[in-house]
């Protein structure tokens, strides 16, 4: 596989790092939970990495017999032009998409170790809807016909950079507890402020790979 796929898969992980369900439940469960926080938090983030891997391989099943449908259809101008205009619509109207501020804390009802697994589940089908980067990775991966075990370690290695920051903010609250309580608190409330652009991001990233999807084809 070509270096140029590894830094762009690379760049898609990294923008996908900011979670803010996942980040708003770890932050939660550090702010409030005194007991086990460590073993609840890891069991938490397995569970999430776990579903979108399975998520990925289930995708790279699937895309190997759309990818050949989707060629076969991109063959006709008329129709790779449709999708080029579609794609820039989409990418220039997600600038005008207005922001709306979520005020809206995300507080799980029990945070017990044996629920932190259906959390992650339900933290993981909340986001996949919005996990653009992700299906175009996974895209990438099946257009460059990478074998199945590179494949592999390739999303193991994406859902591993993508569940980072939550990581580090455990990491940080074991080494500096007293120290990271203000910094924990600022990103609650950031986080239960924040505006959500959500469809734009969508929007913007469909429209672009629809976009460089068609190019070849229109050029052809």
């Amino acid at each position: 596989m070509n270096t140029e796929l590894h830094f762009t898969i690379a760049g898609l992980a990294i923008f996908d790092m900011l979670s803010p369900a996942t980040i708003s439940v770890t932050v939660y469960i550090l702010l409030t939970e005194q007991k086990q926080v460590t073993n609840r938090l890891f069991l938490y983030f397995a569970t999430v990495a776990g579903v979108y891997v399975t998520i990925g391989v289930s995708l790279m099943v699937g895309m190997d017999v759309l990818f050949d449908m989707v060629t076969n259809i991109l063959q006709n101008k008329i129709i790779s032009w449709g999708i080029f205009s579609i794609g820039a619509c989409l990418f220039i109207a997600s600038f005008f998409m207005p922001e709306k501020k979520s005020s809206k804390e995300l507080k799980p009802k029990s945070t017990t170790i044996l629920a932190m697994i259906p959390l992650g589940l339900t933290t993981s089908l909340l986001e996949v809807g919005t996990a653009l980067p992700y299906f175009t990775a996974i895209g990438m991966l099946t257009a460059a016909h990478v074998p199945w075990g590179e494949s592999l370690l390739l999303i193991i290695g994406y859902n591993v950079i993508m569940i980072l920051p939550p990581i580090l903010l455990l990491i940080f609250h074991r080494l500096f507890h007293k120290s990271m309580q203000r910094p924990l608190e600022k990103i609650r409330k950031k986080l239960s402020n924040q505006k959500s652009s959500t469809l734009s991001w969508v929007m913007c990233i469909v429209g672009i790979i629809l976009i460089f999807t068609s190019l070849d084809y229109i050029d052809g």
